[in-house]
């Protein structure tokens, strides 16, 4: 393994070629940002326009990025930027592999990341660097040397600013989802990881869920038959955690839902049903249609909860309280999406696929699959553990961490293809992809459903196989 991997190109020269071509799309949605007043012909007519160009790949200017692994090396030095409820959480995964060193960690709020720092020394690990000086000390610490790895999980709108930081200063990076809000920026970190041949992941944690690996691993085994449809969700009740003053750090994601209608957090649902579907792999997402309910939820539970002089009252609503959106394949398959967080529900991801032999659906699992079963009745999806079961649930049955331990294997994932130099199971394609829905479903939505394509951010590179999550065990 090399501990001095070659570097990647200057920070000075990347920016040069990419100035001015983070490449043709929609920020906010072509039909704009407002309320849901009806778009007019000529608005739909510029959507229209405006996606079809986004669709088309801008030139690239690095080679791909698919199939490229790390440069191994004996120990991983991250570096985390954001350590509220999520990073604060996931540094205690980073601490838990010896192999794993936590070596500068930032946050504006100084005390968190003191508090983050004792977890470092309480490991047995060496002070970390402190980088809390303002909103932009992130930039310092990825211009540190002793750094391979950063983990950015912070507000969505910091997201490229902090990712293209990482790159240009020759550090691989994952961001939390989603990734980026608007195509153009989702084009700029494609673009990114080509030019400086860093790997920029989308850290989608639900792809790492046991039945998530399960399903995977029986629908590529055939069990499900050729495969047809998937559903996949962010149904989560956050009013609650939205309105709190103190569970996020201000108000940021509240205010999305004045910014955007469409599906905020696509990510969690899209991702497994993508990987089901072998997306990126040989079949592509091509267009989506999205629609969305009124946007009522957020302010009736303000005016139940909340009171008068209260920030929030200057706040208008326009986010969806429910989003459906329809993806097409290139196969033809078709993927149902939903997100739904304003209003009351148990949680749900749906998490569902079907094929000609039958079908899967989560929250709660069940199964119906031919030969297996019959009679209309659902089967036992605990049954299918012993064989199908993913080889890292195998060996971590009890994994640490949140979310039923997929955080845990998540991490653990990631930094043995980065210790190893394996290629990376998800890639800044996929990134890009399954937050794609977030701008596309805004722009469906006030073109009252109008299909609208999704790039092929891989540039053509998705009909090659290759491996993915679906991953053999390493030698080692």
């Amino acid at each position: 393994m090399n501990d001095n991997a070659p570097q990647p190109p200057s920070r000075r020269s990347v920016l040069r070629t990419t100035a001015g071509v983070a490449g043709a799309g929609i920020g906010l949605g072509a039909l704009g940002a407002g309320h849901a007043e009806a778009a007019s012909p000529e608005a739909v007519a510029a959507a229209a326009a405006t996606t079809e160009e986004a669709a088309r790949a801008p030139r690239r200017r690095g080679a791909t990025m698919a199939g490229v692994p790390f440069e191994g090396r004996s120990t991983v030095r991250v570096g985390i930027v954001g350590l509220g409820n999520r990073g604060g959480s996931m540094i205690d995964l980073f601490l838990a592999l010896p192999w794993v060193r936590v070596v500068a960690i930032c946050d504006p709020v100084r005390e968190k990341a003191e508090r983050a720092a004792a977890k470092v020394v309480a490991a047995g690990q060496p002070s970390p660097g402190l980088y809390t000086n303002g909103e932009h000390d992130y930039e310092n610490l990825c211009e540190r040397s002793d750094l391979d790895f950063v983990y950015v999980a912070t507000p969505w709108e910091l997201h490229l600013a902090m990712a293209r930081s990482a790159m240009l200063n020759g550090k691989h990076v994952g961001v939390e989802c989603p990734v980026a809000m608007t195509l153009p920026d989702l084009w700029e970190l494609v673009d990114l990881s080509e030019q400086t041949r860093r790997h920029c992941m989308q850290l989608e944690n639900c792809c790492y869920g046991r039945n998530e690996m399960r399903v995977l691993r029986m629908a590529h085994a055939g069990k499900f038959g050729e495969l047809l449809h998937g559903a996949g969700a962010y149904n989560h009740d956050l009013r609650e955690l939205m309105f709190s003053p103190t569970y996020y750090e201000g108000p940021w994601r509240r205010i999305w839902h004045t910014k955007l209608r469409g599906d905020l957090y696509p990510n969690h649902g899209f991702g497994p049903v993508a990987n089901y579907m072998d997306v990126n792999r040989g079949d592509r997402a091509v267009s989506i249609s999205s629609f969305g309910t009124p946007a009522l939820g957020l302010a009736e539970y303000r005016a139940k909860e909340m009171p008068p002089g209260d920030p929030s009252w200057k706040e208008s609503y326009i986010g969806a309280d429910r989003t459906v959106s329809l993806v097409q394949t290139e196969k033809g398959r078709v993927i149902r999406l939903e997100h739904d967080v304003s209003t009351p529900h148990p949680y749900s991801r749906i998490n569902s696929l079907g094929g000609t032999l039958g079908v899967f659906e989560d929250f709660p699992a069940r199964i119906y699959v031919e030969p297996d079963h019959k009679g209309h009745q659902w089967g036992d999806f605990a049954e299918y553990a012993t064989e199908f079961d993913h080889w890292l649930w195998k060996e971590h049955a009890n994994p640490p961490g949140g979310h039923g331990g997929m955080d845990y294997i998540m991490t653990f994932r990631l930094m043995q293809c980065m210790q190893l130099g394996l290629v990376p199971d998800f890639d800044v394609y996929d990134a890009a992809t399954w937050t794609a829905p977030v701008p596309l479903s805004h722009a469906s939505i006030k073109a009252k459903g109008m299909p609208l394509p999704i790039p092929d951010f891989t540039r053509g590179e998705w009909k090659k196989a290759r491996s993915g999550v679906d991953s053999a065990k390493p030698v080692t």
